[in-house]
């Protein structure tokens, strides 16, 4: 019998520093990459190229501080002027270190509200796609239309895990796949039921595609991802079908209104 493995493929694409076509860039990608689409593929796309195409890159020359930011950006020794767009991009500022501040945004815990200034021209920024998990979905009806390919789709990002150094991927938005699997109430090796897992599929393949993506110049926008064993089909998603509320999130909750006890021991 011959078995299927994973396979991540990397697809190159233009740099690109103001809105573009998108889907045109993906096709004319695919094309000189010599790779094809297939039904069943997860396609992992940049949420920063993504966001790019829309046009949404700003001119920190055009954010001006307001007393909020500049509060904030003497708190945590920010840039007021990134302290601004903070402000404006988050969903909720959770707290802060020097140069940084802990938000939610999208559904995702990430420094600065997602807000990058790599990968763009000295001076600009690049902000989350707007409806991460519409444009998502507009990928998928785009790869089914134009190239005739039943596929998933990730928006990808990276972040810091709590606790360990290096970033990861994190699947900002997806599209055409469930991105949860639920393992509750299952049997584990021993017969008993599983109580809490649930496994991050979209984010687990996003930390496959990021591996050959890269962050720094490898100009790797897209990834093939084929045989994950996903299946696709036609569902509506946001950000509620894997975020839970920070609140409940023991990283946060802990931290924050938890009772932080130290506890020292023996060496």
């Amino acid at each position: 019998m011959t078995r299927s493995y994973l396979t991540v493929i990397p697809v190159q694409a233009p740099v690109q520093q103001a809105a573009f076509d998108l889907y045109a860039t993906l096709e004319a990608a695919l094309r000189d990459s010599g790779e094809a689409l297939h039904d069943g593929d997860v396609l992992a796309v940049s949420s920063k190229y993504a966001a790019i195409s829309a046009g949404r890159v700003v001119s920190l020359t055009d954010i001006h501080p307001g007393a909020e930011a500049l509060t904030l950006a003497e708190r945590y020794a920010m840039n007021p002027i990134i302290a601004q767009l903070v402000v404006q991009e988050a969903d909720a500022i959770l707290g802060g270190i020097q140069g940084f501040m802990l938000t939610h945004k999208d559904g995702i815990i990430s420094p600065n509200a997602g807000i990058d200034r790599s990968n763009i021209p000295n001076g600009y920024a690049v902000l989350f796609p707007l409806k991460p998990y519409a444009v998502a979905a507009d990928i998928r009806r785009a790869a089914r239309e134009r190239l005739g390919a039943d596929v998933g789709v990730i928006l990808t990002d990276s972040w810091l895990m709590p606790g360990r150094l290096g970033t990861t991927g994190v699947a900002l938005a997806t599209a055409g796949f469930r991105p949860i699997q639920d393992e509750r109430g299952k049997i584990d090796l021993f017969g008993n039921p599983m109580q809490v897992t649930q496994r991050g599929i979209a984010d687990t393949l996003c930390a496959c595609a990021q591996l050959v993506m890269g962050e720094r110049d490898e100009a790797t926008p897209f990834a093939i991802i084929r045989n994950s064993g996903v299946r696709i089909e036609e569902l509506m998603l946001s950000a509620a079908d894997v975020a839970i509320d920070w609140r409940n999130c023991i990283y946060v909750e802990s931290l924050t209104e938890g009772r932080l006890i130290a506890v020292t021991r023996p060496v």
